[in-house]
């Protein structure tokens, strides 16, 4: 029997869901995930801070805002040959999705993300899912990265809204659901989701959940992060966040959206192996890994590719290849990498192959 999709959770059903008793929730969501066409199938994502720091917004968690002094240093937009230098070793050790973060509150109309557009349609035409996640964006920036073949567009809610402004006062939660709402009105998929340890309550993860749970379609993609406290910020000194919490949303996030990818991200650092293999249980079923250690930057640490390999293989879990089960945005070029199970092709009109100089 498949779980239906709905699309109408009442808060009250979802709170209920997340205090069930935790070996009965998890077992639950165990089930859900074991619809999946292959639950033993994990996603390896790898995150390139393309320009770091010196984000104006105020973010309380976060390492790259100019209003906070966290020793990370600013650095412009990225050459395009480095980029793709990291993408191809990143794929290489198996990774299959590139996310593309840039410091900015909102993306402008500029050489900068021309730039950022030539990187998507080449390291899309490396055969792996690219994401980006570069602030706001307008309608026709959107279409701009459909067009370049842009993959998944990643833009977190972080909060309930009812708590998102004891966190961040430089944008909305309006703000953040029109970007959303941009995206949608492309073939762009969604990724969002949330940090765990804001000072927020068990009421706003039921928020928030209520929030992603009622968006048709779910976002393919939905991150769960535990914050990483880094000294500096207005939230360097917050309470750590019991696994068993992160194990709850997670489980809970799987039930009610039993389609998405549930993706383990930052904080899973800090979790051994046996409660990773608590959450790949439980319908997490997407990591992110590093060559260097850490996620967007070396404020959040991240295991390595060697290490996440060994973990896998101990627990018997394999890596997802790339667009599987969707059409590559640039036909079926990706068909030979193991992804792109549909051969229809998609009309694109993409950059000729890159000439780095080594």
């Amino acid at each position: 029997m498949t779980t239906a999709l709905r699309h109408d959770w009442t808060r009250e059903e979802i709170r209920a869901i997340h205090d069930m008793p935790l070996l009965d929730l998890v077992f639950r969501a165990a089930a859900v995930h074991r619809e999946q066409p292959d639950p033993s199938e994990v996603q390896v994502c790898k995150l390139i801070s393309i320009k770091t720091g010196a984000c104006p917004e105020d973010c309380s968690y976060c390492s790259q805002s100019s209003r906070y002094q966290t020793g990370i240093e600013r650095q412009e937009l990225m050459d395009k040959c480095a980029v793709i230098d990291i993408a191809k070793r990143a794929k290489e050790s198996g990774v299959s999705r590139v996310c593309m973060g840039a410091a900015w509150r909102s993306a402008k109309d500029n050489d900068q993300f021309d730039k950022v557009l030539e990187m998507v349609r080449e390291v899309t035409d490396m055969g792996v899912e690219v994401c980006c996640t570069l602030g706001m964006l307008n309608e026709s920036q959107a279409k701009r990265l459909e067009e370049a073949g842009l993959y998944a567009y990643n833009h977190n809610l972080d909060t309930s809204a009812s708590h998102y402004k004891s966190v961040i006062t430089t944008r909305t939660y309006e703000d953040r659901l029109n970007t959303l709402e941009n995206v949608r009105k492309t073939s762009v998929t969604l990724c969002t989701g949330g940090i765990l340890g804001l000072g927020e309550t068990i009421n706003d993860r039921v928020d928030l959940l209520h929030t992603l749970s009622h968006m048709e379609p779910h976002p393919e993609s939905v991150p769960v992060n535990i914050l990483s406290k880094v000294p500096g910020t207005p939230m360097a000194e917050a309470p750590d966040v019991p696994f068993t919490e992160a194990l709850r949303m997670i489980a809970t996030a799987r039930i009610l959206m039993p389609r998405s990818m549930v993706r383990l991200s930052a904080g899973r650092a800090k979790l051994s192996v046996s409660e990773q293999a608590f959450c790949f249980l439980a319908g997490a079923n997407s990591i992110f890994s590093s060559e260097t250690k850490s996620m967007l930057t070396s404020a959040v640490p991240s295991p390595d590719y060697d290490e996440d390999k060994a973990m896998l293989e101990l627990l018997g879990l394999s890596m997802r290849p790339p667009f599987k089960g969707d059409k590559h945005p640039l036909g079926c070029k990706g068909a030979k990498e193991g992804g792109c199970d549909d051969h229809e092709h998609h009309e694109h009109s993409h950059a000729p192959e890159i000439a780095c100089a080594k």
